[in-house]
């Protein structure tokens, strides 16, 4: 059975798509960018801060799904930047750290929606 979650605490979905689908005790989320749920602003001002707002948008449809960063078992990061790598990669670890890291990739694409420096979707499983 699939079970639709959207929170007004991360930015609502500009698309036929929602903010994550659960579906068999998995949590699938769609990809996050900088974009503050309060006021509708991307957030841009250096990549540090671009990431943690999509980290946050992350952390409140976890939430409102009963789920944690601990729950997330794939993370798939998307960057205009390559050279972005350790800067983002440092945010990311705040949120994450080795013991309980999930799998990922993180790849350079050609552009990403509304012209931001990164995007991330995460999956999650329920225990």
């Amino acid at each position: 059975m699939k079970k639709i979650i959207n929170t007004d605490k991360a930015p609502a979905p500009v698309g036929p798509y929602n903010q994550a689908v659960i579906h068999n005790d998995t949590l699938y989320a769609s990809g996050q960018i900088a974009i503050n749920p309060e006021n509708g602003q991307l957030v841009t001002d250096d990549i540090e801060a671009e990431t943690h707002q999509v980290m946050k948008n992350i952390n409140a449809i976890l939430d409102a799904a009963g789920l944690t960063f601990k729950d997330v078992i794939k993370c798939s990061i998307f960057v205009s930047d390559i050279n972005n790598y350790s800067r983002i990669n440092a945010v990311y670890a705040e949120y994450f750290n080795e013991q309980h890291a999930p799998a990922r990739e993180l790849v350079e694409v050609a552009n990403l929606p509304k012209l931001v420096n990164v995007e991330i979707s995460v999956i999650a499983a329920f225990d």
